[in-house]
């Protein structure tokens, strides 16, 4: 029985490439959003300084040998990442760059990139159907006050796909996570290092009318930040981000406070 995923020794040093897309000798390149893809037994991350997304393969049976068997050019700073709705596709922010980078996971290819705002921050990023365009995705942002909502559907909804769609403005800068869950009619969004007085608020964006719905207070001591639905989707919870903070429980349809755990007396 395969014990390593237990004990966590290492298995194998892979190094990385010190070049980058535009060729210079970096000093360092750093990893950034590790995921797995959901069509192949590789790992997926970006190689933040290069600009490129590697790939590695974990097919060996005897877990010996885990090559870096692609590096895909695309934009620099790569930072954080998640995926479109199917899996198929990586969306990951080139926050240097101000864009959304689109990687095909199945042919290994570099898509497109998205123009959306100063310095997107998705964290994984969010997923959901607009009552207008179709399965999109989007991203929050630290530079300006706007979430950013792209077409994700380039089988179903060809016309507006990797497109910019919508939008959204908020009362500040500052945002680090965008979240949502398919049993939850809000998508919702941080502004945690806003420097406008914001930073312990959310904003819930309506997923039937495409629109900021409200923003409201959720920390009391620190930022709130680090939004992230229960498995089923019925509860909301939101890091109160400080040494005296909490966690706050939000209802996911309401909105509401049902609960709150503080630190141990």
């Amino acid at each position: 029985v395969d014990s390593y995923g237990l004990t966590l020794e290492p298995r194998q040093r892979v190094d990385l490439p010190m070049g980058s897309i535009t060729g210079e000798t970096l000093i360092e390149n750093r990893v950034a959003s590790i995921v797995a893809s959901h069509d192949a037994p590789v790992w997926v991350f970006g190689l933040k300084e290069a600009g490129f997304v590697g790939v590695v393969d974990y097919s060996d049976p005897l877990g010996e040998d885990f090559p870096l068997v692609s590096t895909i050019a695309t934009e620099k700073f790569l930072h954080d990442g998640g995926f479109d709705q199917t899996g198929r596709y990586f969306l990951i922010a080139a926050n240097g760059s101000n864009k959304i980078v689109i990687v095909d996971l199945l042919t290994l290819t570099f898509v497109t990139s998205i123009p959306t705002g100063l310095v997107p921050h998705p964290g994984r990023g969010a997923n959901w159907n607009d009552p207008v365009y179709g399965p999109v995705n989007a991203t929050s942002h630290i530079g300006e006050g706007k979430v950013s909502v792209y077409g994700a559907d380039p089988v179903g909804r060809p016309d507006v796909a990797w497109q910019v769609v919508r939008e959204i403005t908020l009362p500040s800068a500052g945002s680090l996570f965008i979240k949502t869950h398919p049993n939850s009619p809000w998508v919702l969004v941080d502004m945690a290092t806003s420097a406008t007085g914001f930073e312990k608020q959310i904003c819930a964006i309506s997923k039937e009318t495409g629109t900021l719905d409200r923003c409201f207070p959720v920390a009391t001591n620190g930022l709130a930040v680090h939004l992230e639905f229960t498995k089923g989707g019925g509860e909301i919870w939101v890091s109160d981000w400080d040494p005296d903070g909490a966690l706050i429980i939000l209802d996911s349809t309401t909105l509401d406070v049902i609960d709150k755990i503080t630190g141990l007396p």
